[in-house]
C-alpha cells in the first residue's frame, strides 16, 4: 500500500501532523497513518483520561507554544463543541530553594503578558477548595501560587476527535504494528509490519514515541551506525506510574472543585473526571534497558500489560499520595488501579522534530520526544512538523531546540522526569 506521506504512530505528534497536513493538502488521501490500534491508540502516552493544559513554563519557547495551544483549546470548534477542555486552574507548590516560580513569573513579565498567578499562604491553601488540602504534608514547601488560567483536557477523547477529523478529511488510517523500516540503495522506501504487510511512501514520519529506538535498531545495524548516531543518543523510552481512585458520587463531591494540584517535583493530582476517576501522577521515571541484536543497549517498553505495575513501584507511589491527600486512605482504602505510561524522553526534554541526518535516511522525519509534557500542544504541534516536512523553518530558536543534537547541552525544561532507575529495580 502506497502513500505520499506515511506517518507511523497515532499519538499527539502523529495525529496532529496528519490533521495539519490534511488541512493544507489538495489530496488528503495521499496521507496515511499506521498504528497498532484504532484511535485513540491504547498504548500511547497521549491516550489517557486527562492531561494538564498550562502555560506556566520556565522556558519562553514552551510558554509561547502553550499560549498558542490554549487559544486553540478554547476557540477551535473541534474541541469546544465536545467540551474537552476544563479550565479549573492549578495550585503549584514550590520546594525550598527552588527558583522555578520566579522564573515562570519573569517569563510572563518579559513576554508582555498579564501574569495571572496569585501567591497563596500555606494556611490559604489548606482552607480553600472546601478544605480538601487541610491535612496535606506541606513540610517541604516554602511557596504556593494559584493560576486560574490553567486546567486539563480529556486526553484520549481529544486525541480521537482530531484523529476522526483527519480521517473525515480523507487521511487513510491503517492498523498494523511496524516492525522494521525497508531500505533500498538510496533511501527508506517504507515500513514492514509484524504481519508482513509493507507500506511505502515518499516521505516517512516516525511518531513512534517510546518505541522509536526499538523500531530503528535493525536499520541502524544495517547502516553500521555508531552509538553516537543512533536514536538512543537522542532519546530514550521512559516510564512513569499513574494511580487512580474510582470514587462514588458521594466520595467525589469534596474533590469536584479542586484545581489541578501540583505537589512540587513529585507529581500532579487531577480533579475527578465525569465518571469519578481521581488520578495521581508521579515523576519518578525509569527505563527498561535491553541489549539489541547488534549489541547496543536501548530502553524499550516491555510487552506486558501497562497495568501490571511491580509492588515496589506501587509502594513508593502510595507514600507520595499519602502526602497529598491522606484522607483517601481512610478505612483501609486502596488505589483502584495503576498504569505505567511510556514516553520518549530527550536529554533536554525538547521534542525531536527534524529530518534524520543520515544520508540514506534523508526522507525519514522524526516527530517524537514528548518528554511527558508535550501533550498540551496537540492542537498546534502538527503545524510545526508539517513545516519541517516541507523544508520550512520554524524560527531559529525552535529549529535549534527541536533539531538533531550532536551534543546535549544541559539540564532541560523538565529535568525532574529524567529516568534514574530501571523498571526491574521495583520488583521485590
Amino acid at each position: 500500500m502506497e502513500a505520499e506521506i506515511l506517518i507511523i504512530g497515532a499519538g499527539i505528534f502523529g495525529i496532529s501532523t496528519a490533521y495539519h497536513l490534511a488541512k493544507q493538502s489538495s489530496n488528503p488521501s495521499s496521507i496515511m497513518i499506521l498504528d497498532r490500534a484504532l484511535p485513540p491508540s491504547g498504548d500511547a502516552a497521549s491516550t489517557d483520561i486527562n492531561k494538564i493544559v498550562r502555560a506556566d513554563y520556565s522556558s519562553t519557547l514552551y510558554m509561547d507554544l502553550a499560549f498558542e495551544a490554549i487559544h486553540a483549546w478554547k476557540s477551535d470548534p473541534l474541541f469546544t463543541t465536545a467540551g474537552v477542555y476544563h479550565q479549573t486552574g492549578w495550585i503549584s507548590m514550590g520546594e525550598r530553594g527552588s527558583d522555578v516560580t520566579a522564573r515562570i513569573r519573569n517569563n510572563f513579565k518579559t513576554s508582555g503578558r498579564f501574569d495571572p498567578t496569585k501567591d497563596m499562604t500555606e494556611d490559604e491553601v489548606r482552607r480553600n477548595w472546601g478544605g480538601v488540602l487541610k491535612d496535606a504534608d506541606m513540610s517541604q514547601f516554602e511557596s504556593y501560587y494559584f493560576n486560574p488560567s490553567a486546567g486539563w483536557a480529556d486526553a484520549g477523547h481529544a486525541l480521537k476527535i482530531m484523529a476522526d477529523e483527519a480521517i473525515h478529511m480523507g487521511v487513510q488510517y491503517q492498523v498494523g504494528e511496524a516492525s522494521r523500516l525497508v531500505l533500498d540503495d538510496h533511501r527508506v522506501t517504507g515500513v514492514e509490519t509484524s504481519g508482513g504487510d509493507v507500506y511505502t511512501a515518499k516521505k516517512i514520519i516516525l511518531s513512534t514515541g517510546a518505541w522509536t529506538s526499538q523500531l530503528m535498531a535493525s536499520t541502524e545495524d544495517q547502516l553500521h551506525m555508531a552509538a553516537k548516531s543512533r536514536m538512543e543518543s537522542q532519546l530514550t523510552a521512559a516510564g512513569v506510574c499513574v494511580a487512580h481512585f474510582q470514587l462514588s458520587d458521594t466520595e467525589r463531591s469534596p474533590y469536584d472543585h479542586l484545581p489541578v494540584y501540583v505537589y512540587g517535583e513529585e507529581g500532579e493530582t487531577f480533579p475527578p473526571t465525569a465518571s469519578g476517576l481521581l488520578k495521581f501522577t508521579n515523576t519518578a521515571s525509569f527505563k527498561n534497558s535491553v541489549r539489541t541484536d547488534g549489541g547496543y543497549i536501548i530502553s524499550i517498553p516491555p510487552s506486558t500489560d501497562q497495568q501490571a505495575v511491580p509492588a515496589g513501584l506501587r509502594q513508593e507511589f502510595v507514600k507520595s499520595i499519602r502526602g497529598r491527600l491522606p484522607q483517601l486512605f481512610a478505612n483501609d482504602r486502596q488505589v483502584d488501579f495503576y498504569r505505567i505510561c511510556w514516553d520518549a524522553i530527550t536529554p533536554e526534554q525538547h521534542p525531536l522534530i527534524t529530518r534524520h541526518p543520515h544520508p540514506r535516511l534523508s526522507n525519514l522525519y522524526l516527530a517524537v520526544g514528548g518528554s511527558f509534557h508535550c501533550w498540551k500542544f496537540l492542537p498546534v504541534i502538527g503545524r510545526y512538523v508539517k513545516n519541517v516536512i516541507y523544508g520550512v523553518s520554524n524560527g531559529a530558536d525552535r529549529d535549534k531546540a527541536w533539531g538533531w543534537k550532536e551534543e546535549q547541552a544541559g539540564r532541560g525544561v523538565h529535568a525532574s522526569l529524567m529516568p534514574s532507575k530501571e523498571l526491574r529495580d521495583y520488583y521485590i
